[in-house]
């Protein structure tokens, strides 16, 4: 029998919107090599590895190109996993050993909450190649581990916009958020889009990462710690944030298993 994997939309509630990644649960741990050739195979933005250890699961990310040190959606994906298979039972908390630290999922109703570690950003001087890149005005740049954060001025910047992504890839980090406050008739607090052409995704359809940032960024803006967002891809997605502060940030979002499916080959 070969390795099974599960894809699922993650941050919505309803099949082919939000954020696809697929979840490999593993008997035993298998090499990077092995691991990025399923990722490849698989080509959506995450497949997620799991591999169970005494009180959690070791979980690890990988790109069709690289592996990655975070992911919020392959995690989301992978406790939903967890969860509607029944490696965990609903009253479970989900433990995740990453390269990012511990990671912790609870099952709360229909959604899934995410404990992340914070990532603030910096101001930084602007340059004009990333407003060449990006093809509009922007208020001002900030940067963070993850990469750039520019903050645009209205919602409808955020939802026209069509990077330059060859050009993209050429800046010192080829990682970019752009967000605005909503709309003043809108349901969400603020909306973002994320380009990442460096890792081989020109367009994160929902990234959890990207709000670890937006959370510090927006709370400090709107003096609010529970903020409701909606990136604004293709696919779109829905985020719960909350952010008192401190150096954890909660990201909540719902899940929908839509493929099953067998590796037959090694």
């Amino acid at each position: 029998m070969g390795q099974t994997f599960t894809q699922v939309d993650a941050f919505t509630n309803r099949p082919f919107a939000g954020n696809p990644a697929a979840v490999c649960v593993l008997p035993t741990p298998q090499d990077e090599r092995w691991m990025q050739n399923v990722a490849q195979e698989m080509n959506l933005s995450e497949t997620a590895f799991l591999v169970r250890q005494d009180d959690g699961f070791n979980l690890r990310w990988f790109t069709p190109k690289v592996e990655v040190p975070l992911c919020g959606h392959a995690t989301l994906a992978s406790a939903h996993v967890l969860w509607s298979e029944g490696h965990l039972s609903p009253n479970e908390v989900a433990r995740f050993y990453t390269k990012s630290g511990v990671l912790i999922a609870k099952l709360q109703g229909e959604w899934i909450e995410l404990d992340f570690p914070v990532n603030h950003s910096r101001v930084i001087v602007k340059f004009p190649e990333l407003k060449t890149a990006l093809g509009v005005p922007y208020r001002f740049v900030l940067q963070n581990s993850l990469g750039y954060l520019v903050e645009l001025e209205s919602e409808d910047l955020v939802r026209q916009m069509q990077p330059n992504f060859q050009l993209l890839k050429t800046l010192p980090i080829g990682k970019v958020i752009v967000t605005s406050l909503t709309n003043a008739d809108s349901d969400y607090d603020f909306v973002s889009r994320f380009f990442a052409p460096e890792v081989g995704i020109n367009e994160d359809p929902v990234t959890g990462s990207a709000h670890c940032c937006l959370a510090a960024f927006w709370r400090d803006r709107l003096h609010k710690n529970e903020l409701l967002a909606y990136q604004a891809s293709s696919r779109g997605g829905v985020v719960k944030v909350y952010y008192d502060g401190g150096d954890r940030v909660f990201l909540s979002g719902q899940a929908v298993t839509v493929m099953r499916g067998e590796l037959i080959t090694a």
